[in-house]
């Protein structure tokens, strides 16, 4: 059970020396209490008190990582059923399978599909995250080969290694260096010899059992043997049987505080259905409800590119908009005859414009005003996007230095504020532009300064 900020006020040294960045130690144990602050920020805390409150404030959902450096891969963390409660943590991880059995040019296929497609949205990068490489024919060499091999072809890719041979699995470990690999995994009959690879190797494991109650009993026995991070298979290989999981799962954890369920989950479409569409439609229902992984048979884009879309919207913070740095953006190439547009820093805005920008072939600069990431009529509205503060922002942004003119394009829903505007900037001629996005490049092919 989680503690409250006064029973971990109790156990902190009490020294108010604002070493944690927070002033008091009440207002440290609160922010530690409310998920704001990690007790280790507190230089005086023992060992035993960051145990105790780190479990105590744990997640009911363990989180787990894979890969290592700038290619790692998190699942789990996750403390809400429904989204508006707080938000998802970790996106679902799309994976690709591959096999000892697989003809080369298929395994070159899938390892060229998991580099290639890749997607530019709203500032971030699109893609699938693993590479599940299964044991078929038995071949410790063969394994090792096709686990180095995808290494090397993709290396940013976190890894699945899948075989009931503890030897095997334990020679592909040993081609991952130091990336953490999923070892895939703990059944009831090979679970113990497993387990002794997963403590050698300090990776996480999937426990896979014959049902749901199945993958509990053995999530409890890897538990007993000194295993924290595992992963979820209940074994489940229909729709509707792994729609019913994942749903008990999470609700088994966040709900009822279930130890034995409280951990990330692995799902294969790939295995229940031949069929693409199928296959694709299945995963966008894990995505939703409530999977960590979903394993594919192949990346195409026309079924990946809509899976990441719906992880992308189901993944982001509702109480946070999405926002840009506050900046001056080039674009194109400008010098100090090219036009100054202005803008908010709600991300939709500033992609669509930018494109817009872009698209018109005009050197420009595009100055990004921070609005708390509201849009440009509802930061007008709210006092946030007004004469006074674009005024300021533009005398402190440096944009004088670069451009030899005194010419501002404001977006066409502010030109009431164009009056307020020029007392602000006296010296600098206010330009109406268009109202939409779409009207940016005919008008910027004609723009001339004032």
């Amino acid at each position: 059970m989680a503690l409250t900020g006064i029973e971990i006020l109790k156990m902190l040294p009490k020294k108010n020396c604002g070493e944690c960045d927070v002033p008091t130690c009440l207002a440290f144990a609160m922010k530690v209490a409310a998920g704001q602050a990690e007790i280790g920020a507190c230089p005086y805390v023992s060992d035993e008190v960051k145990e105790k409150v780190g479990e105590a404030s744990a997640p009911p959902i363990r989180t787990i990582t894979l890969g290592s450096g700038d290619n790692t891969f998190e699942m789990g963390g996750e403390t809400c059923l429904y989204r508006h409660e707080k938000r998802f943590e970790h996106p679902t991880g799309i994976a690709v399978m591959v096999s000892t059995d697989m003809p080369s040019d298929d395994v070159d296929g899938r390892c060229r599909r998991f580099n290639d497609l890749r997607y530019d949205r709203v500032g971030m990068e699109l893609k699938a995250d693993l590479i599940a490489v299964k044991d078929v024919t038995g071949d410790e060499g063969a394994f090792a080969t096709l686990v180095e091999k995808v290494r090397t072809d993709c290396p940013d890719a976190a890894l699945i290694l899948m075989s009931d041979n503890p030897g095997i699995l334990s020679a592909g470990e040993g081609k991952c260096g130091d990336h953490r690999p999923l070892l895939y995994g703990a059944t009831g009959e090979n679970a113990d010899a497993v387990a002794e690879v997963a403590k050698e190797t300090g990776c996480p494991l999937t426990v896979i059992g014959d049902n749901l109650g199945n993958a509990a009993e053995i999530s409890e026995r890897m538990k007993g043997a000194g295993l924290k991070d595992l992963v979820l298979d209940t074994g489940a290989r229909t729709a509707r049987a792994v729609f019913e999981d994942q749903i008990a799962v999470r609700r088994a954890s966040i709900k009822h505080k279930y130890k034995p369920l409280g951990f990330p989950t692995i799902t294969f479409p790939c295995e229940m259905t031949e069929d693409p569409l199928l296959e694709s439609l299945i995963a966008s229902v894990l995505v939703a409800k409530y999977a960590g992984i979903v394993v594919l048979s192949d990346l195409q884009g026309e079924t990946l590119f809509p899976l990441l879309l719906e992880r992308l919207n189901l993944y982001t913070d509702p109480q946070r908009p999405m926002v840009v740095e506050e900046n001056i953006y080039p674009i194109n190439g400008p010098d100090e005859d090219s036009p100054v547009l202005i803008t908010c820093n709600f991300s939709l805005t500033y992609f669509i414009v930018s494109g817009e920008v872009e698209g018109s072939k005009v050197p420009s600069w595009l100055l990004i005003k921070d609005t708390e990431g509201l849009s440009v009529l509802t930061a007008w509205a709210a006092g946030k996007f007004s004469a006074d503060l674009i005024g300021a922002f533009v005398k402190k942004s440096g944009i004088e230095e670069k451009v030899k003119h005194r010419s501002l394009v404001i977006p066409g829903y502010l030109a009431s504020i164009k009056g307020e505007l020029e007392e602000e900037l006296p010296d600098w001629t206010i330009q109406i532009g268009p109202r939409e996005a779409s009207h940016i490049p005919p008008y910027l092919k004609e723009w001339q300064p004032e």
